[in-house]
């Protein structure tokens, strides 16, 4: 799985992103558009993670989809 095609789904995979981090608001998923660089500024602002962690999570995260 890539990013291009998390994108490309978004739809499909909002639900397991906000299972994963509920702060994440339904309007906050809608601006992030499944891209990896504004669901790693969000995990940032909600969650306090800095950019290597928020960067981490997000590809831990698309691995186990």
């Amino acid at each position: 799985m890539n990013w291009e095609t998390v994108e490309e789904n978004w739809e499909q995979y909002k639900g397991s992103t906000q299972t994963k981090w509920g702060k994440l608001t339904d309007r906050d998923l809608k601006e992030s558009a499944g891209k990896q660089h504004k669901l790693s500024l969000l995990l940032q602002e909600k969650y306090g993670y800095s950019q290597q962690k928020a960067d981490m999570e997000t590809e831990k995260w698309l691995s186990s989809l």
